[in-house]
């Protein structure tokens, strides 16, 4: 092999490998996990991200405006399943004999946007899924026939720090499908992806969607918020693997707080139940070398 292209230390390592390999020990450590780094294939599929901005999706009092998320929706969706249009993606979402759970999140600061869910549920019936096999909920999930017979979920909520867990993400958000949340409050939440091993919810979800329009970055306590720890950011984050899309939510919070903060400030509680529910629990994939990252609409700011 031409040395120029190529070389390797009397251990086998290339300089590429120790690059890769450092990347890998920061995420680690950004995690609060141990350091075991581990030179995978880069070869390896990777799972694909759609990330979304309009700088006019807020306007100047905060409030969404409705089409223009729709807009946002679609084009996320029609970037993430590599469609012509909207409507063949939808068509890969969800079938008109499908009975279609929309979990959302109703946390009175910051709850997913009514318009977001509306553009979700009208998709939904444009497939043929009729009205009443459609519901939007959160914390009434145990208690609502739809969600109880589902075949397909999609899961839509919007990010913040969180008390217990470091941030509230997808992961975070299927807590509701548990009569005992506290069961899974130990080490920072560290197991919550086993929740998605539960038969009412698991193999159903269809498309996650993390709402990054205003993320919460900072937050003391139980039911901390503060509209200065808020900023438009304007976006949404949406894939298939709920793992990956809050790997990647996690990523911009923790620029925003080191751009905020003018340091680095690790996340308290950490937030390691992400990269968990993917070494542990094998639910989804946290190492973004592994992440296939679209972004799309306005870059600015983007802090990824």
């Amino acid at each position: 092999m031409d040395k120029k292209h190529k070389s390797k230390s009397k251990s086998g390592v290339t300089r590429r490998d120790f690059i890769k390999g450092a990347s890998l020990a920061g995420m680690a450590a950004a995690f609060g996990l141990p350091v075991e780094i581990s030179f995978a294939d880069e070869d390896v599929q990777k799972t694909r991200v759609v990330l979304i901005r309009n700088e006019n999706v807020l306007d100047a009092d905060g409030n969404v405006n409705a089409e223009i998320i729709n807009r946002m929706l679609d084009e996320a969706v029609t970037a993430l399943f590599k469609t012509e249009n909207h409507r063949d993606a939808w068509e890969k979402i969800v079938l008109p004999d499908d009975v279609v759970g929309i979990k959302s999140n109703e946390w009175g600061p910051l709850p997913t946007p009514a318009e977001l869910e509306q553009a979700i549920k009208s998709r939904v019936t444009e497939m043929g899924v009729p009205e009443d096999k459609i519901a939007v909920d959160d914390r009434g999930v145990l208690r609502n026939d739809v969600f109880k017979n589902s075949t397909a979920l999609i899961n839509v909520r919007p990010m913040r720090t969180h008390h217990w867990a470091g941030v509230g993400g997808l992961l975070k958000n299927y807590i509701t499908f548990t009569p005992r949340p506290d069961d899974y409050h130990d080490n920072s939440c560290a197991d919550l992806a086993t929740l998605w091993k539960k038969p009412v919810i698991k193999g159903k979800t269809r498309l996650n969607i993390l709402v990054l329009l205003t993320p919460l970055f900072h937050g003391v306590g139980a039911h901390h918020f503060d509209r200065k720890h808020i900023w438009a950011y304007n976006g949404l984050l949406v894939g298939t693997d709920p793992v990956a899309v809050d790997a990647t939510g996690l990523r911009i919070i923790e620029a925003r707080r080191e751009q905020y903060f003018g340091e680095y400030r690790p996340m308290k509680p950490p937030a390691h139940h992400i990269a968990y529910a993917d070494i542990r629990h094998g639910l989804g994939v946290s190492d973004p070398n592994k992440i296939e990252l679209v972004k799309l609409g306005w870059l600015e700011g983007a802090l990824i």
